[in-house]
């Protein structure tokens, strides 16, 4: 059954994360032939237009209007709803971001929709398309189909694969007037605590410390290691509620979720919080002291020895294979 599919591109700093493209994939497949619609929304977006295309996009509407130049629900909702009005999706897909997490619940009450949320893999099964989520903090996965009405889903960063980039891909890219009114919250200034360069929820790898850092300055060997593999860094909330660095980094289930190919825990003992945050990362290394830690009995990989001795010898190897490849 084709079907048309609308998908929100999340803009970040001037360009479009990278669960935009995760979400067009996702959104192929709901299409089973269909049209692939991509929304952006902002104050100057139609410049990121032609990316979504390249990424397998058909079309782009975009809504731009100074009030939305940061992110607010009500003003994101607006434009979302006046997009969904326009185009007349059968499905809609967000990225399960912060943003995505924040606006679905909203658009969806708005259309009267279901939203099936957090999403880790898309498939064709008997004409339906099957949505696979996790459940109790990753401990067991779900299956849900969507039977009538509009098929409204979130899509969990680095689970479902982009579609390979084509620049040679053309269509149309059209721009909707949307009146922005009535907003109850006006964002003046944007302060950022997290570090800069890779996203966290976005990584493909991440250095995780725990109280085992022992300080603030202790995650510096973390930050070598993770700057060396074009990584991120990450927290428990012990690091965090240690006040070895800012809650920002902090993953769990409290914190960010993420499932990056590669995931090094060091001196974290592996408590179940923890766990819900990053146990479907692809591959897991631990490095502890405590041959009994719990961190072991998800990892894939273990080292059981003091990460400020170990640390240096990985990030030195990766070096050496850097300078070789």
């Amino acid at each position: 059954m084709a079907r048309k599919v609308l998908v929100l591109g999340e803009v970040r700093d001037g360009g479009l994360r990278n669960v935009s493209f995760e979400a067009i994939g996702a959104a192929t497949q709901i299409a089973e032939g269909g049209e692939v619609v991509a929304l952006l929304v902002g104050e100057e977006v139609s410049s990121l237009a032609n990316k979504m295309i390249h990424f397998g996009a058909n079309s782009v509407v975009t809504v731009e209007d100074a009030k939305l130049s940061a992110y607010t629900p009500d003003g994101y909702s607006q434009a979302v709803l006046a997009a969904v009005d326009e185009v007349k999706p059968e499905a809609i897909v967000f990225g399960h971001t912060a943003l995505g997490k924040d606006l679905s619940p909203k658009v969806a009450a708005k259309l009267q929709s279901g939203l099936v949320s957090d999403v880790t893999d898309v498939e064709v099964a008997g004409g339906n398309i099957v949505f696979t989520r996790p459940i109790y903090s990753g401990k067991a996965f779900e299956k849900k189909v969507v039977t009538d009405g509009l098929i409204f889903a979130t899509i969990r960063p680095n689970n479902v694969a982009p579609l390979q980039e084509d620049s040679s891909r053309t269509g149309e890219v059209t721009s909707l007037s949307v009146e922005i009114k009535d907003l109850r919250t006006i964002v003046k200034e944007v302060v950022r605590k997290a570090s800069e360069g890779v996203d966290l929820s976005e990584a493909k790898v991440v250095v995780a410390g725990g109280r085992g850092v022992k300080s603030e300055d202790g995650f510096n060997p973390l930050k070598e290691l993770a700057d060396v593999l074009g990584g991120a860094v990450g927290a428990s909330r012990g690091a965090c509620d240690a006040e070895y660095c800012d809650y920002s980094l902090q993953i769990g289930q409290t914190g960010k979720v993420v499932t990056p190919d590669l995931y090094i825990a060091c001196g974290i003992s592996g408590a179940i919080q923890h766990l819900a945050g990053m146990s479907n990362s692809k591959v897991i290394v631990a490095i502890n002291k405590d041959p009994e830690a719990n961190i072991f009995k998800v990892a894939d990989y273990g080292i059981v020895g003091d990460l400020f001795e170990v640390l240096p010898i990985l990030t030195e190897e990766f070096k050496k294979l850097k300078v070789h490849s």
